[in-house]
């Protein structure tokens, strides 16, 4: 393992993200306020509760997926993307790493900085409302398997994007709405039982379950699924990165 390989591509990827670091911190806290603001006042004044836990604090495991989800496929599909668009990657494709330690680095880089912005959401949140960890470590493996994730989903949608703007395509048009429809806002039990089998079949509620039950105990799916859907999801994705590598797949060409 050339540890010296990983270490550069990281600390470059990570270069970038500290050059806008004020950018980075402030956008995700103004978000966040504007999130609280409308739906923990606009919809908070009308649900009390949801499963005994108060309105404001249940949408906050709901908050943090979404941000670390799309800061992770971001990062890493810029990431990749700008060597592909400059012709730099040829650099890396002929050094002497091999594809994994390229994997690693770009992708450990975009997990971290998704990583950061989910603190930061969880510590502007408990600013709002009063949060409680009821499985704090079961959370912050919940968030890091999430972060390296969608960072490897983002990785994939770099190297298949053909200009910048397909880099925004599937985060836009599937992944928010996927987020949105997966009971970051909502519990599933409330909605008819026919839509409650069709929400099921959307894999981001398996993730968004089961980091809110490492909150508060409470989970729409078993947390055994929830598990076996981000370990899947995982898996599915490294071995799309190893056959995009085997076969060169619109890197070599």
């Amino acid at each position: 393992m050339n540890l010296t390989a990983i270490w550069s591509i990281y600390r470059f990827e990570m270069a970038r993200f500290f050059r806008t670091l004020t950018q980075s911190f402030v956008s995700p806290v103004i978000s966040t306020s504007l999130y609280f603001v409308v739906f923990g006042s606009a919809i908070g004044s009308r649900i009390d509760q949801v499963d005994g836990v108060s309105y404001g604090a249940f949408i906050v495991p709901g908050l943090v997926m979404l941000s670390v989800m799309m800061q992770g496929i971001s990062n890493a599909s810029f990431g990749i993307y700008f060597p592909k668009f400059i012709g730099t990657i040829y650099e890396l494709l002929s050094a002497p790493i091999n594809f994994i330690e390229i994997v690693i680095g770009f992708v450990g880089a975009a997990a971290t900085k998704a990583l950061f912005i989910g603190v930061v959401i969880l510590i502007t949140s408990a600013l709002f409302v009063d949060l409680t960890i009821a499985h704090p470590l079961a959370m912050v493996a919940f968030l890091v398997l999430t972060c390296v994730s969608f960072a490897l989903l983002g990785f994939i949608l770099g190297i298949w994007a053909r200009n910048f703007e397909q880099l925004q395509l599937v985060p836009l048009l599937v992944v928010t709405p996927l987020v949105f429809l997966g009971g970051s806002f909502y519990s599933i039990s409330m909605l008819p039982p026919f839509w409650q089998t069709v929400t099921l079949f959307n894999p981001v509620v398996y993730l968004i379950s089961g980091f809110r039950w490492s909150f508060y105990g409470l989970a729409d799916v078993p947390i055994g699924l929830s598990l076996l859907a981000i370990a899947g999801f995982t898996a599915l994705c490294l071995g799309v990165i190893w056959w995009i590598f085997k076969t060169g797949w619109r890197i070599r060409s």
